[in-house]
C-alpha cells in the first residue's frame, strides 16, 4: 500500500525487489518501523524529486502519502485459517479505502456501545481519555514523516516496542508495484492509496475523519468528490460534555449517545417505502420491487463448451488397482510417497513395492480376519471409514488401496478429536447412513483417540457403533500364498465416497465409481501432462478433493513420487514446501493460495531458493475470486527466483463434479493468463459487465483454464427452471462427463433434484439426454473457452433480491486495515433469515491487543465499506475473542456451527454492532388511523352500526335482599361502634409474623378502645380540627388499622403511607416526604421506631428534619376517652385519601367519600359472600387501592376475621402465606403478583417437603390476585400447576382489576362462571382492533378475563379519542360508573380539566346523560355463552393495558408487556425485561442471569425477536444485572423510573448496544 507513490517512477528492478523484501521484513517484525523508513528512503532517495513543503490547504495533486502512521503498521501472528490471503487484492484494498474516504463527506455518527469495565478485555489508560491527535501530523506527505514518534494516548500505556513486537503479521500490501499495474488501478485510486492509514481516530463516537484529496479531473458521482483537506477540531467522547450529531452539547452521556443515534437515523439512508394495499387485518411486509434500472443480461444463449477429446493412450492401465499391481511388481523400488516430520526431515519413503504388498495385506485382513469365516463383518461392496491424521499419508494410502483391492468402499473422514467436535456429529450421521461398522486407522491415531476409563473408545456423539481396526503391517496376518486380490477392469461399482459439508452443516457422501475414478485420473494426466516418475509436492489434505486426486490417485497411475507436506509442518515452517520443491527439483506442486501467502510472509533472504524446476503450480482454490492477489504477489517475489508466470495453474473443483477446470501448463510465456474486471453491482444481479476499472466496486477474476478433457460444460440459472444462461449472465456451472461423482450416497431424491440437472434451452428443450452434474460454483465461460468462477452457491446470500457472495464480503471487510484488529483467516460471513429476508452477519476473531475504541471504529468502517462497495447493509457485525470460533479439522472456521452458536446465543462476542435500521427495509407501512363510528352512524336501541354496544354491569345493589346489618349505618366509624357493643370479643384481625405464629390480634372492642385513645391524642396533642389531614406512616399491621379508625373518630382524614426502608433511606424517604406534602398533612402519626428513624442522621441527609409536620408517636397513648366521637354531617364528605405511584411514575391521590367507602365494602361483601363466621387470608401491601380496603376496612364492615400476612415477611419465609392458608383452613385469600411470583420461584422445588409438612390447599375456593394491569396468565397458570399437587383447584386462581378512578371494578368472587380466556391477534391489537383467533395460531396472544364485575358497577367501552360508545369485542377505553368511584383527584395544583375528564366524562352520543369515570385502560367486553348467577348471559371484561403505558410506534399502539414477553422467551439467561421509548426509539432493558460474557449474545437475539414478532426495530439494548428493573409493591414494573435512571446514567449496565 505504501508503494503507491512509486507507481509513476521508473525504479530499477533490483530496487523494486529490495523494496519488496523490506516490506516483508517489516511485516515479519525483523526491523522496526523506523528502520524500515530509513532503509526505504535511502533506497529510493536517488529517484525521488525533492518534495517541496506543501501547505495543508493546497490541493494534494501528486502527494501520495508515503509513510503510514504508526497505527497502520501492525504485525500479526501467523493465522492458521484456511480462508486467508485469498482475499487480498490490491485494487480491492484501494477501492475500500476510497469508499471510506467518500464516507468522510457524509460523516456518519455511530455511537459507541458502552461496556462495563469488567467486560473490557484490555482497556486503554482510561476509557474516556481523549486521544491525542499528534499522529495526524502536518508532514505526512514527506518521506521521513515523524508521525511514528508519538504514540497516541490510547496506546501510550504500552511502550511502542512492545506494541510492535506483539505481533508478526502478513504484509498488508501486495509487495511490488507490478501486480497493481497488472490489475491496472486508475491513477486516482492510487492517489487515494493509504488515505485511511493516515488518520488517527479522533473521536470515539464518530467514524474517522478521513483525509480527502483532490484530483485533477472531475470525478463521477461514483467517487468521492474532490475537496481540499480540512481538519476539524477533535471532538471527544467525554462523559461530562459530548456533542451530538448536530453539535449540541448534552450533559448526559447516555442521552447524548441516543441523540447521536437519532441524528444518524434521521439521515436518508434507503429509498422511502412504497405505498401498497393493506387488506383489513394483515400487515403486509413490504415486498422489494425490482429496480427498473437494474442491469439485465443481453447476450445470446450460451453454447455448451466441450473439452478436448480424452485421448486413450495405449499404456494407460484398465483400472487403478491394475496400475498399482504393475508398478508394484515391475519397479518395486521406485519411491511412491515421502512423508515429512515436523522438522521438515524425510520421515519415511513408501515405495511402490511396499504399497502393493501392504495394500494386499490390508485387503486380505479386511475380508478374512474380521468376524467369522461363516459370517465375515465386511463383504465386497460394504463401506468402511478411513480415520487417519493429516501427518500420516502413507498409512492412509495403504488403507485406501487395500480397500480398492478388497472391493470395499473407503469413506475417508477426519479424526474426531473430542466427543463434541464441531461437525463431527454430522459425520457420524453420514457413517450411519452409509452403514459403516468398521473404521480403519493407524496405530498412533488409535492411541490418540479419547478413551473411557476401561480403555474403550467411546461412541462419538451421533456416530454408529464402530469396530476400530489398526492397519499397521505388524498387527496384520500375512495372506496365504495362494490368495490374490481379484483385479478387474474399472466398472460402475462404487470406488470411494468423499464427504462434503453443506451450507447448513449437514454432511453428504458423494459416490465416485471405479470408472469415474479411472477416467478422472486419465483426464488429469492429460490436462497436466503428467509423465512417469515425476516428482510432485503436495501441501493439500490428501483425504479429499485436489489433494486426494493428484497426491494419492493420479500419482499412482503414473508412478509419480509425491512429497507430502503435513499441515503441522506448514504451521512451523511456512516455507517448507518451497524448500522441498528446490530440494527434490519437483516438477509440480499442489497448494492453496494460503500456502503462497504464508511463503511470502516468511520469505526472507533465502538465497538458495530456485523454483525453475516447477512446470506447474496447481492452485487448488484458484476458483476463489480472491486467490488472484496471492498468485500475483507470489509471482512478484519469486519471479526473480526462477518462477515463470505460465507455471501458475489455478483450478476449480467440487466434491460433486471432481475437477471442473484447470489451467494447462504452457511453454509459451508470451500468452498472458485471462483476467476479467467485473462490476460488483452487475454481479449482484447475476450479470457480467466488464468494468472499465474506473469504479470502486469491481471484482478482478482470473480464469481457471479450460474444461476438462472428455467433459461438456454449461452454466444454468441458479434458481428456478435450469435454463441455459446467456453469454453475459452468471450461472451455476454444470458438467457432463464420465469423471464426476454419480450421486449423494443413499439420497436418491436429492440426487435427482439437486445433484443432477437437465439443462434446458430457452424453448424448454433439454440440451442432452444425459444428466449434467451441478458443481456448486457460480461463474461463466468467457472468450476462448476460458472458465471463470465468481463464487460458490453455498456462499450465496440473497438480500432483497440481490445476490451477494460471502467471500466478497469477507474480502471487503479485510481490506479495512485488518491486521490491527482481526485475524485474517478467522472471519465468517453468513446470512440469517429475519422478517422474511436474508440478513448478513459478519463474525470475526479480534486481536487481544486492540482496544475497545479501535475495534468499534474498525467495525463502523467495515459497515461503510460494505455499504459503498456492495450497496448492501450488514445486519450484525460481531467480534469474538481470539481462538473461540468453532474450527474445521484443518483449522478453518466451521461456518454452520458458528451460525448455530450465533442463533442460539452462545457465541459470546466481545463486541457487537447491529444495524437493523439501515438493513430492514421491508417493514409494513406505518399505520394511518381509520375513522371510528361517529355520531352520524345510525344508533338503533343498543346497536352501533349493527353491533351490540359494549356495556355490562354487575348485580344491582338495590335489588339484592340480604340481612346486612351494616347497611343501617352510613359511616364505617358507626359500624365499628355497633360491633364493639354487639360482639365485643369477636376477633376481627390476626397478624402473623415470619414464623407463622400470631404476633397480634384485635377484637371489635379492642379496636374501638384503641381508636378512641388515638382520637384523643390527635385532638389534645395534635390540636387538630375536623377535616385536617393526617399521614399514617406504619409498617403493615394492626397499628395502622387502629390509627385509621382513630382518625375517623377524631374527624380527621387519614392517608396511609409506606414507611421509609431503613436500608434504603436516601431513595425511599423523599417519596414519603412528597406524599406528606402533596396530601397537605397537618400531622404525621407513626410508631416509636419510625419516629427515631425520621430523626436519624441518615434521614437528615435525605430530608431536613425541620420540614416535617408534627410527628405523633402512637406507642405512647393517653389513658382517656374522647368526650364524643365525631360523626360526619354528610356522607359525601371525605373519608380518606388514597395515594399511589402509577407505573408511569405519576403520584396520584384520589378522594374517597364516606358513601363510596361504605358502598365499596358492601360490594365486596356481596361478591365474596363475607360473613362474621368467615376467615380471609390477606397477603397484600395495605397502602392503597383494594389492598388497603381489604386490610383495613372490609372486616369492620362484614365482620369476618382477616388473617394479615405482611408480604415483606415472605422474603425470609416464602411458604408463610400458603402455610397460613392451609393451617387456618381459609376459603378465600388475596395476594399480589409479587407474592405469587415469590411463591412460584421460591417454592418450586419444595412442593414435596411442603406436602410432608401437611400443607393442604384443597379448601381454597378463591385465590384472587389484586392488580391494576392485564392479568399475567403465564404466572397464574404456573402457580396453579405448581400447587395442584397440594390440592389447589385451578379454578380457584383468578385476578381482580382496579385503577385510580375506581379501586376495584372486577373481582372473581365465589359464585358465577370461571374466568374465560380468549386468544386475540396481536397484529390487529396494534391497530386498536380485536380479532379473535384459535389458540396457537401465529401472533396469537392469550387474554384472561379480569374477574367478575362487582355489584353496583356499570362498564362501557368508549373510543378514547371521540368518546363514542363502541360495539361488542371492540377495543376501547374502559369507562366505569359506580357508587364506589372515587370522587376526584386530590392535588395541590387542582388541574380541573384532568379532574373533569377522568371523573366526570359523558359519551359524545348514545346515552349522553350518565356520568362516567375514565379508567385510562384499554380493554374490550365480550358476551360469552356462559350464564351469570342471575341467569343473564355473562359479559367478560378483558383488560389489555394502560393507555399511558402504551407506546405509539410507527402509527401503531404497542403494549410493553407484549414486547417484554417475547424478549424473555428469546434466551434462557434473560430473567426480566422492560421496554420504553425515548425520542421514538425503542429501548429494551434486559436483566441477565448468567456470566457477563453472555451479555452481548443477547443483543442480536433481542433485536431478532422484536423484529420477527412485533415488526419493530430496537434502538437500544441495555443489559443489566438482576434486580435493576424497579418493581413496585404490586409487582408492576416502574418503566418510567427505569427510563429516567437510564438517561441519567444510573443503571451501571453491563452493556449498552446502540442499534444503527
Amino acid at each position: 500500500m505504501a508503494d503507491r507513490s512509486l507507481e509513476g517512477m521508473a525504479l530499477p528492478l533490483e530496487v523494486r525487489a529490495r523494496l519488496a523484501e523490506l516490506e516483508l521484513e517489516l511485516s515479519e517484525g525483523d526491523i522496526t518501523q523506523k528502520g524500515y523508513e530509513k532503509k526505504r528512503s535511502k533506497l529510493i532517495g536517488a529517484y525521488l524529486p525533492q518534495p517541496p513543503r506543501v501547505d495543508q490547504a493546497l490541493p494534494q495533486e501528486r502527494r501520495a502519502p508515503v509513510t503510514p502512521s504508526s497505527a497502520s503498521r501492525y504485525h500479526r501472528r501467523r493465522s492458521s485459517g484456511s480462508r486467508d490471503e485469498r482475499y487480498r487484492s490490491d485494487v480491492h484494498t484501494e477501492a475500500v479505502q476510497a469508499a471510506l474516504a467518500k464516507h468522510k463527506e457524509r460523516k456518519m455518527a455511530v455511537p459507541m456501545p458502552s461496556k462495563r469495565r469488567s467486560l473490557v478485555v484490555q482497556t486503554s489508560m482510561d476509557a474516556y481519555t481523549p486521544p491525542d491527535t499528534s499522529s495526524g501530523s502536518e508532514d505526512e506527505g514527506s518521506v521521513q514523516g515523524d508521525s511514528q514518534g508519538t504514540p497516541t494516548s490510547s496506546q501510550g500505556s504500552i511502550n511502542m516496542e512492545h506494541w510492535i513486537s506483539q505481533a508478526i503479521h502478513g504484509s498488508t500490501t501486495s509487495t511490488t508495484s507490478s501486480s497493481s499495474t497488472q490489475s491496472g488501478g486508475s491513477g486516482a485510486a492510487h492517489r487515494l492509496a493509504d488515505v485511511m492509514a493516515q488518520t488517527h481516530i479522533e473521536n470515539h463516537s464518530a467514524p474517522p475523519d478521513v483525509t480527502t484529496y483532490t484530483s485533477e479531473h472531475s470525478i463521477q458521482v461514483e467517487r468521492p468528490q474532490g475537496s481540499t483537506t480540512s481538519r476539524t477540531a477533535p471532538k471527544y467522547g467525554n462523559a461530562e460534555l459530548m456533542e451530538t450529531g448536530d453539535g449540541v452539547p448534552v450533559s448526559s452521556r447516555v442521552s447524548a449517545k441516543i441523540q447521536q443515534l437519532v441524528n444518524t437515523l434521521k439521515r436518508p439512508k434507503r429509498p422511502p417505502l412504497r405505498e401498497f394495499f393493506v387488506d383489513d387485518f394483515e400487515e403486509l411486509l413490504e415486498v422489494q420491487q425490482p429496480d427498473p434500472n437494474q442491469p439485465k443480461p443481453e447476450g445470446a444463449q450460451m453454447l455448451a463448451m466441450r473439452g478436448e477429446q480424452l485421448g486413450v493412450v495405449t499404456n494407460w492401465p484398465p483400472s487403478l488397482e491394475a496400475a498399482l499391481q504393475r508398478w508394484g511388481t515391475i519397479s518395486p523400488k521406485a519411491p511412491c510417497l515421502t512423508t515429512m516430520d515436523t522438522n521438515g526431515k524425510p520421515l519415511y519413503i513408501l515405495t511402490y513395492g511396499k504399497l502393493w504388498t501392504r495394500s494386499m495385506k490390508v485387503a486380505y485382513n479386511i475380508l478374512h480376519k474380521l468376524g467369522t469365516k461363516q459370517e465375515p463383518m465386511v463383504r465386497p461392496g460394504d463401506r468402511v471409514a478411513l480415520v487417519f491424521p493429516n501427518n500420516d499419508p502413507a498409512a492412509f494410502m495403504v488403507a485406501f488401496y487395500g480397500c480398492l483391492l478388497a472391493e470395499v468402499v473407503p469413506v475417508p473422514i477426519e479424526v474426531p478429536l473430542t466427543r463434541k467436535d464441531a461437525g463431527s456429529q454430522q459425520i457420524g450421521f453420514l457413517l450411519g447412513s452409509c452403514g459403516v461398522t468398521v473404521a480403519l486407522t493407524s496405530d498412533a491415531c488409535h492411541k490418540g483417540l479419547p478413551k473411557s476409563p476401561t480403555g474403550e473408545i467411546p461412541q462419538f456423539k451421533g456416530w454408529p457403533k464402530l469396530l476400530w481396526f489398526v492397519t499397521e503391517s505388524k498387527h496384520l496376518s500375512k495372506p496365504p500364498r495362494d490368495w490374490f486380490p481379484h483385479i478387474k477392469d474399472a466398472n460402475n461399482d462404487t470406488a470411494y465416497i468423499e464427504y462434503k459439508t453443506c451450507k447448513d452443516g449437514s454432511v453428504l457422501g458423494v459416490t465416485v465409481t471405479r470408472i469415474a475414478l479411472l477416467t478422472h485420473c486419465q483426464a488429469l494426466t492429460q490436462a497436466c501432462g503428467y509423465t512417469e516418475a515425476e516428482t510432485i509436492v503436495n501441501v493439500l489434505d490428501f483425504k479429499k478433493d485436489v489433494g486426494l486426486w493428484h497426491g494419492i490417485l493420479t500419482s499412482v497411475m503414473n508412478m509419480m513420487h509425491v512429497i507430502s507436506i503435513p499441515y503441522s509442518l506448514m504451521k512451523v515452517n511456512p516455507l517448507s514446501w518451497i524448500q522441498k520443491v528446490c530440494q527434490y527439483k519437483a516438477k509440480v506442486a499442489c497448494v492453496k493460495s494460503r500456502d503462497m501467502h504464508w511463503a511470502l510472509v516468511a520469505h526472507r533472504d533465502q538465497r538458495d531458493v530456485n523454483l525453475s524446476s516447477l512446470r506447474m503450480l496447481i492452485v487448488a482454490d484458484g476458483a476463489n475470486p480472491w486467490s488472484i492477489s496471492s498468485c500475483d504477489a507470489f509471482l512478484n517475489v519469486f519471479q526473480s527466483k526462477g518462477l515463470r508466470q505460465e507455471v501458475i495453474c489455478p483450478c476449480a473443483s467440487s466434491p460433486e463434479a471432481l475437477t471442473v477446470a484447470i489451467r494447462r501448463p504452457t511453454d509459451d510465456s508470451n500468452q498472458p493468463p485471462g483476467r476479467g474486471v467485473l462490476s460488483m453491482h452487475g454481479l449482484t444481479y447475476g450479470v457480467i459487465r466488464v468494468d472499465s476499472e474506473e469504479k470502486l466496486s469491481v471484482l478482478t477474476v482470473q480464469d481457471v483454464g479450460l474444461v476438462m478433457p472428455g467433459a461438456i460444460m454449461c452454466s444454468v440459472k441458479p434458481d428456478g427452471i435450469p435454463q441455459l444462461c446467456r453469454t453475459d449472465e452468471i450461472g451455476e456451472l454444470c458438467v457432463c462427463a464420465v469423471a464426476t461423482g454419480t450421486s449423494y450416497y443413499g439420497l436418491s431424491g436429492m440426487t435427482k433434484n439437486t445433484f443432477e440437472v437437465f439443462p434446458m434451452t430457452s424453448s424448454g428443450a433439454p440440451i442432452s439426454e444425459y444428466p449434467f452434474i451441478r458443481t456448486g460454483l457460480l461463474g461463466f465461460v468467457g472468450p476462448g473457452g476460458l472458465v471463470f468462477v465468481v463464487g460458490k452457491m453455498d456462499g450465496l446470500m440473497v438480500v432483497s433480491g440481490r445476490r451477494h457472495n460471502a467471500d466478497d464480503i469477507v474480502a471487503t471487510a479485510l481490506a479495512v486495515e485488518p491486521m490491527k484488529f482481526v485475524y485474517r483467516g478467522r472471519i465468517a460471513v453468513f446470512s440469517v433469515t429475519v422478517l422474511h429476508d436474508e440478513r448478513i452477519v459478519i463474525v470475526a476473531e479480534q486481536r487481544p491487543d486492540s482496544t475497545e475504541e479501535d475495534s468499534f471504529q474498525w467495525m463502523s468502517r467495515v459497515l461503510q465499506a460494505i455499504d459503498s462497495i456492495h450497496q448492501v447493509g450488514v445486519y450484525c457485525l460481531a467480534l469474538v475473542p481470539a481462538n473461540t470460533l468453532p474450527k474445521t479439522p484443518l483449522g478453518g472456521i466451521h461456518l454452520s456451527e458458528t451460525k448455530q452458536l450465533f442463533l442460539e446465543g452462545s457465541l459470546h462476542p466481545c463486541n457487537v454492532l447491529m444495524c437493523p435500521h439501515t438493513c430492514v427495509t421491508n417493514l409494513p407501512k406505518p399505520r394511518q388511523k381509520q375513522p371510528e363510528i361517529g355520531p352520524a352512524s345510525v344508533m338503533v336501541g343498543n346497536l352501533v352500526s349493527g353491533k351490540r354496544i359494549a356495556q355490562a354491569s354487575g348485580r344491582d345493589l338495590g335489588q339484592i335482599e340480604d340481612n346486612d346489618q351494616a347497611r343501617k349505618f352510613l359511616f364505617l366509624s358507626e359500624v365499628l361502634q355497633w360491633r364493639a357493643q354487639t360482639t365485643p370479643d369477636h376477633v376481627l384481625y390476626t397478624l402473623l409474623n415470619c414464623r407463622g405464629t400470631i404476633a397480634n390480634s384485635l377484637t371489635c372492642v379492642q379496636l374501638h378502645k384503641r381508636a378512641e385513645k388515638i382520637a384523643v391524642m390527635l385532638m389534645e396533642r395534635g390540636h387538630l380540627q375536623d377535616g385536617d389531614h393526617v399521614a399514617l406512616v406504619y409498617p403493615p399491621g394492626i397499628d395502622l388499622i387502629a390509627a385509621f379508625y382513630g382518625c375517623l373518630y377524631a374527624g380527621c382524614v387519614p392517608i396511609t403511607v409506606r414507611p421509609p426502608h431503613p436500608q434504603n433511606i436516601a431513595t425511599t424517604l423523599p417519596t414519603v416526604k412528597m406524599i406528606v406534602e402533596v396530601s397537605r398533612s397537618a400531622c404525621l402519626m407513626t410508631t416509636q421506631l419510625i419516629c427515631k428513624l425520621l430523626r436519624s442522621r441518615e434521614a437528615a441527609a435525605a430530608v431536613d428534619v425541620r420540614t416535617w409536620p408534627l410527628i405523633l408517636d402512637t406507642d405512647d397513648l393517653p389513658k382517656k376517652r374522647p368526650a364524643q366521637i365525631y360523626k360526619p354531617s354528610n356522607p359525601d364528605t371525605l373519608a380518606y385519601l388514597d395515594f399511589s405511584v402509577s407505573t408511569t411514575g405519576m403520584l396520584a391521590g384520589v378522594k374517597m367519600s364516606h358513601a363510596a367507602t361504605s358502598a365499596f365494602c358492601r360490594s365486596i361483601k356481596l361478591q365474596c359472600e363475607l360473613y362474621p363466621s368467615r376467615e380471609v387470608a390477606i397477603c397484600l401491601d395495605p397502602y392503597c387501592g383494594l389492598g388497603f380496603v381489604l386490610w383495613c376496612l372490609c372486616s369492620v364492615y362484614s365482620g369476618h376475621q382477616s388473617i394479615l400476612i405482611p408480604p415483606s415477611e415472605l422474603e425470609t419465609n416464602p411458604a408463610l402465606w400458603l402455610l397460613a392458608v392451609s393451617q387456618y383452613k381459609v376459603r378465600d385469600t388475596f395476594c399480589s403478583y409479587s407474592v405469587m411470583e415469590l411463591c412460584t420461584k421460591g417454592l418450586g422445588s419444595q412442593t414435596e417437603s411442603l406436602k410432608a409438612r401437611g400443607l393442604d390447599l384443597s379448601r381454597v375456593r378463591t385465590c384472587v390476585v389484586v392488580a391494576e394491569e392485564r392479568p399475567r396468565i403465564a404466572l397464574t397458570q404456573s402457580f396453579s400447576k405448581l400447587f395442584k399437587d397440594l390440592g389447589l383447584h385451578p379454578r380457584a386462581v383468578s385476578t381482580s382489576f382496579g385503577c385510580r378512578v375506581n379501586l376495584a371494578i372486577c373481582l372473581q368472587g365465589t359464585s358465577g362462571p370461571d374466568p374465560t380466556t380468549v386468544y386475540v391477534d396481536m397484529r390487529a391489537l396494534r391497530h386498536d382492533r380485536v380479532r379473535l383467533v384459535e389458540r396457537g395460531s401465529p401472533h396469537s396472544l392469550p387474554l384472561m378475563e379480569s374477574g367478575k364485575i362487582l355489584p353496583g358497577v356499570r362498564i362501557i367501552i368508549a373510543n378514547p379519542e371521540t368518546k363514542g360508545p363502541l360495539g361488542d369485542s371492540h377495543l376501547g377505553e374502559i369507562w366505569v360508573h359506580s357508587a364506589h368511584n372515587a370522587s376526584g383527584y386530590f392535588t395541590i395544583y387542582g388541574d380541573e380539566s384532568l379532574q373533569s375528564d377522568h371523573f366526570n366524562s359523558r359519551l359524545s352520543f348514545g346515552d349522553t346523560q350518565t356520568i362516567w369515570a375514565r379508567t385510562g385502560y384499554l380493554g374490550f367486553l365480550r358476551r360469552t355463552e356462559l350464564t351469570d348467577a342471575n341467569g343473564e348471559r355473562h359479559d367478560a371484561l378483558y383488560v389489555v393495558g394502560a393507555l399511558d403505558e402504551a407506546m405509539e410506534l410507527r402509527g401503531m399502539r404497542y403494549h410493553p408487556i407484549d414486547i417484554e414477553t417475547s424478549v424473555i422467551r428469546a434466551h434462557k439467561s434473560v430473567t426480566e425485561c422492560a421496554v420504553f421509548t425515548w425520542t421514538n426509539l425503542l429501548v429494551v432493558v434486559v436483566e441477565l442471569d448468567g456470566s457477563e460474557q453472555e451479555a452481548l449474545d443477547l443483543v442480536p437475539l433481542v433485536t431478532n425477536v422484536v423484529l420477527e414478532e412485533h415488526y419493530l426495530i430496537v434502538g437500544v439494548v441495555v443489559v443489566v444485572d438482576i434486580g435493576v428493573i424497579p418493581i413496585n409493591s404490586r409487582g408492576e414494573k416502574q418503566r418510567m423510573h427505569l427510563r429516567d435512571g437510564f438517561l441519567a446514567d444510573q443503571l451501571d449496565p453491563i452493556y449498552v448496544a446502540y442499534n444503527m
